[in-house]
């Protein structure tokens, strides 16, 4: 793994939480910016790490304050536990290099902090308890569970909260920082999409293969050599037919993915082996080639997918979700309101009331009077603290009461469809994915204008 120090204080929490319950907790805080262009090291997943937070460190007997940003100290000790956090074989800087980079990273992350304060963004309690409640459930554990396994690590649930509270605070103003800047072009667009249309280069494009392994031992004799490949040929034959592949992989792939239908991932031809690639190349999405012959056996090989990286696609999923909201204020608290709505959610699967009848009595939204019927919405219409829970849902599903800058809401996905690009649908695409290429540069610029304005005082050098 690769990572900034920058955020190493997150992902050392995170990565605890990795080694020992093997559980993606990592996927708590998925960001939604680039990583800040610091140089990038390797952690190790030491359960030893234990991460330290400058606002509510406890100085210890041997700590010392080695700066001071704006009136903020920063330990010692602070900058010896984020430089643990790199794997010795794989620190390239040395000792004391090592710990002057932790420090840097350090001092602009209390910048950056301290920016947040000025503007008066907040991370609440509510929010903070979501985004650990849904860790949890993308993980098939409790919170208690997850409680349980940091505490046997060493890590408090104070200070796991304090830092995930950090880093959501951090990621929430590099978001509003960095994107006011960024300004698109009605021309950039153009030319984009100029270039889009362009016959792409299938042999740059990404392909998606799968395939079914009949597996050859490297010391097969001659007739074992022929029944394998007969019943590869045989394979591929039943395919041809129509034949669904997967439940194929499934059932004679000697493959470990064969549980996964044979699929090997999206990825660009570099990736794969060659051998693969030159059988797929000429083929259309959906077709069979094989039997290829590796060190491994013979493979029967489908072509899922072909992708040119920037490629728009012809169709979008549109969402059509329906929400109750409440907004919280002097008489309703938000823990009343998540309360409010999680007993909605029971009336209705119990049937003893319908959704749209509760949302027309009790939604504060304009919806209101349609039953709480959103309509059909494209990908980033909502709001993205409200989408990426409706995108989650299954049609007919009721997600839990969730919070967003409006409010709290209980949502039901009604249906999803596809529905071919418009013009304006390739615009924003185009605009986007724009925006996303400017996102680095412009982070990386505002980390530095950050830094410059900062007073930053250095007292004794790390140790």
């Amino acid at each position: 793994m690769r990572i900034s120090l920058q955020t190493a204080k997150l992902a050392a929490v995170l990565a605890l939480s990795l080694t020992v319950c093997g559980w993606a907790l990592a996927q708590a805080l998925k960001p939604t910016v680039p990583k800040p262009g610091a140089e990038r090291l390797n952690l190790k997943m030491s359960p030893s790490v234990s991460a330290t937070d400058p606002l509510d460190a406890d100085l210890r007997p041997l700590d010392f304050i080695v700066a001071v940003v704006d009136n903020e100290p920063i330990t010692n000790q602070e900058v010896n536990n984020l430089a643990a956090m790199v794997d010795p074989a794989a620190n390239k800087l040395g000792r004391e290099n090592l710990l002057r980079e932790a420090l840097e990273n350090l001092i602009n992350e209390s910048a950056q902090l301290q920016v947040a304060r000025q503007s008066n963004l907040q991370v609440s309690a509510e929010e903070l308890q979501q985004a650990i409640e849904g860790t949890a459930k993308r993980n098939q554990i409790t919170v208690q569970e997850m409680q349980q396994r940091l505490n046997a690590q060493g890590i408090t649930w104070e200070r796991y909260r304090t830092q995930i509270k950090r880093q959501m605070l951090l990621q929430r103003v590099r978001e509003r920082e960095v994107a006011s800047r960024i300004k698109i072009q009605d021309h950039e667009v153009e030319a984009f999409l100029q270039e889009n249309s362009k016959e792409a280069d299938s042999s740059k494009a990404d392909i998606h293969i799968a395939h079914i392994l009949i597996a050859v031992s490297d010391k097969a004799q001659p007739d074992e050599l022929t029944q394998a490949l007969s019943k590869a040929e045989e394979v591929l034959r039943t395919a041809k037919s129509g034949e669904d592949f997967g439940k194929l992989a499934a059932k004679f792939s000697q493959a470990p993915d064969r549980a996964n239908g044979g699929q090997l991932g999206l990825r660009s031809p570099d990736r794969y082996p060659s051998l693969f690639v030159d059988a797929v190349m000429s083929l259309p999405v959906g077709g069979l080639a094989g039997p290829i012959r590796s060190g491994a056996g013979f493979h029967v090989l489908k072509l899922l997918e072909r992708k040119s990286p920037d490629a728009l696609p012809s169709t979008l999923t549109q969402t059509r979700a329906r929400h109750i909201l409440l907004r919280p204020g002097n008489q309703l608290s938000q823990d009343a309101a998540r309360a409010q709505l999680a007993g909605y959610r029971k009336q209705i699967e119990t049937g003893a009331a319908k959704f749209e009848e509760l949302a027309k009595q009790h939604s504060q939204d304009a919806s209101a009077t349609q039953g709480g019927d959103l309509g059909w919405a494209n990908p980033g219409t909502m709001v993205p603290e409200f989408e990426k829970v409706m995108d989650m849902l299954q049609p007919g599903e009721i997600s839990d009461p969730l919070v967003s800058r409006f409010g709290v809401h209980l949502v039901q996905v009604l249906e999803r469809r596809e529905e071919p690009l418009t013009t304006r649908d390739k615009q924003d695409m185009a605009r986007n994915i724009l925006r996303e290429r400017k996102f680095d540069e412009t982070l990386k610029n505002w980390e530095r204008e950050i830094r410059g304005r900062a007073f930053v005082e250095y007292r004794e050098p790390p140790q």
